[in-house]
């Protein structure tokens, strides 16, 4: 298979992402998003970065790109597709996930290993994983808080479309263990389709042995499952 890694203007983790899916064996490519997607791809990576500075709100202008009225479009027809950090942003801001990521409740930039409590194991993003492991994954955001209205995110809760909630090392959640002020501790949901899936968390910066810990490399693995 194929990933398209799609490259906005201030992208900065698209490099980071590719060198982490070729690891795994997973063919990856840059798209810069003025071009367009290719026929042939089989995945859609939205890569970390401060896409157009931030500007307006974190990924409002990249969402806006042309390129993704074309993601929106494979999304439905079942490609599966990954927005991380500023692409967890893009994504949220062009209508494939529910919310909206914003301005950390400290109102400073996190950069820092976090906990991550795994909330259901039959998504592709999470195959690799048990329901209640704890993996450990690096948050690098200013706006990465997760809000949604109270009533939609308790039928997000019902539907079990969150992937991830931010955790202790035993698992338990809490706001002394919340990085940012999200809304019941949520750092990943899946839109509509499971192939479709957000999460402020790098998974890409803990998939390679020879520079740490491994814990994403089962989130990237979704491509080869979805």
């Amino acid at each position: 298979m194929t990933v398209s890694i799609i490259r906005f203007g201030g992208s900065n983790c698209d490099r980071d992402a590719e060198r982490a899916l070729e690891h795994l064996d997973i063919d990856a490519e840059i798209v810069w998003h003025e071009d367009g997607l290719p026929e042939d791809l089989s995945g859609i990576m939205l890569p970390g970065g401060f896409s157009y500075g931030d500007y307006l709100r974190a990924g409002a202008m990249a969402a806006r790109s042309p390129i993704m009225e074309a993601v929106r479009e494979a999304a439905a027809d079942g490609i599966p597709v990954l927005g991380v950090c500023n692409g967890a942003q893009i994504g949220c801001e062009s209508g494939l996930t529910e919310g909206a990521f914003t301005t950390n409740e400290s109102a400073r930039f996190q950069c820092e290993h976090v906990y991550l409590r795994v909330e259901r194991d039959d998504t592709p993003w999470t195959a690799a994983y048990e329901e209640g492991d704890v993996i450990e994954i690096p948050i690098a955001h200013g706006e990465g808080r997760y809000e949604v209205d109270d009533d939609r995110l308790a039928e997000l809760e019902d539907e079990d479309r969150v992937l991830f909630r931010y955790c202790d090392e035993n698992g338990e959640t809490g706001p002394d263990v919340n990085p940012n002020g999200s809304k019941h501790n949520v750092a990943g949901v899946i839109g509509d389709r499971e192939t479709v899936a957000v999460l402020m968390p790098h998974p890409e910066r803990v998939t390679l042995p020879d520079i740490g810990p491994t814990d994403g490399q089962g989130v990237l693995q979704g491509f080869e499952s979805a």
